[in-house]
């Protein structure tokens, strides 16, 4: 899990450095709508233990879904929607960062009654991350939770949007066919598609919750780490060079598991020429040591 942590953040800090990105923090807060005023059940209340699962999720790109409207629930959405159980969708983000599409989990709080508020502070991403999912189990509840599919974080000008305000509304995952708070397990096979609950028995036509996501701050290239290493060219096919503002100590090739394929000691010069053309195509970390000890990471494209 260390390890794992550290090579999403390098792969954070690369990209601010090989493209300029900037970072946002984002609070995000859901307020609970249901109640049985608003979605009254024929019972006289809702059930005792009502309350909401944890509110997780991802922060990724547009190559990857984790769940919509129409589509079918994954393991991990069906283990949400039925369980509030999380490990398998978390699988499921982690198979996307892996693969380059995602660069977090969210495990936000959860609530412990049907009214109330859940709050994650201090989600950060990156312009390349900028589609945020989430979902949280309405419990007790057969397949039953909210949720929002890759709500984009910037506008249409690329800037990061201040805030964003979503109603929500009660969500079938598909996966079993209950028709009550607490019906038992009736697996629904075949698996339907996921679909709205909004107006239907137990629920009504109000809002189950409110999704608000407000931009806390934005943090520049400048403002993270001067990156005084220059590459060229880049792409590179056979060889590239390191140019550095001060004499280099050390130059290391990384490959995108982490590990070093590469590496030039004792260079003393602000310059140096790198062979590459033992290596696969693909993408690479460069990092420089300077003779001050101070460390730049750039991303490498070998064609």
């Amino acid at each position: 899990m260390k390890n794992k942590l550290l090579l999403t953040t390098l792969a954070v800090l690369v990209s601010f450095l090989s493209f300029g990105q900037s970072e946002a923090t984002y609070t995000v807060r859901f307020d609970s709508n249901w109640s049985q005023a608003t979605h009254p059940h024929s019972s006289g209340s809702l059930p005792g233990s009502a309350h909401w699962s944890r509110l997780v999720g991802a922060t990724h790109n547009e190559e990857v879904t984790f769940w919509e409207m129409g589509g079918l629930a994954t393991e991990g959405v069906e283990d949400v929607a039925e369980l509030g159980n999380n490990i398998a969708f978390f699988n499921e983000v982690d198979e996307a960062i892996s693969n380059g599409h995602s660069n977090q989990s969210i495990n936000g709080p959860n609530l412990s009654t049907a009214l109330g508020q859940m709050v994650i502070n201090n989600l950060v991403t990156t312009e390349e991350f900028h589609y945020v999912t989430l979902l949280s189990m309405i419990a007790p509840s057969p397949d039953w939770m909210i949720g929002v599919n890759s709500v984009d974080l910037l506008d249409i000008n690329g800037n990061w949007k201040d805030e964003i305000v979503i109603d929500l509304y009660p969500i079938d995952a598909g996966t079993d066919s209950g028709t009550d708070y607490s019906s038992g397990n009736m697996n629904t096979n075949p698996q339907e598609p996921i679909s709205s609950l909004q107006g239907i028995t137990p629920f009504s036509s109000e809002t189950i919750g409110t999704l608000t996501i407000t931009l806390e701050s934005v943090l520049g290239t400048n403002d993270l780490i001067k990156n005084e290493m220059k590459l060229y060219p880049n792409p590179a096919q056979d060889r590239f060079a390191v140019s550095h503002s001060s004499a280099l100590r050390s130059v290391h090739v990384y490959n995108v598991l982490g590990a070093e394929v590469m590496k030039k000691e004792n260079i003393n010069s602000n310059t140096v020429e790198v062979n590459i053309s033992d290596l696969p195509s693909g993408a690479y970390l460069v990092k420089t040591v300077n003779d001050s000890n101070q460390e730049s990471v750039s991303r490498l494209i070998k064609l």
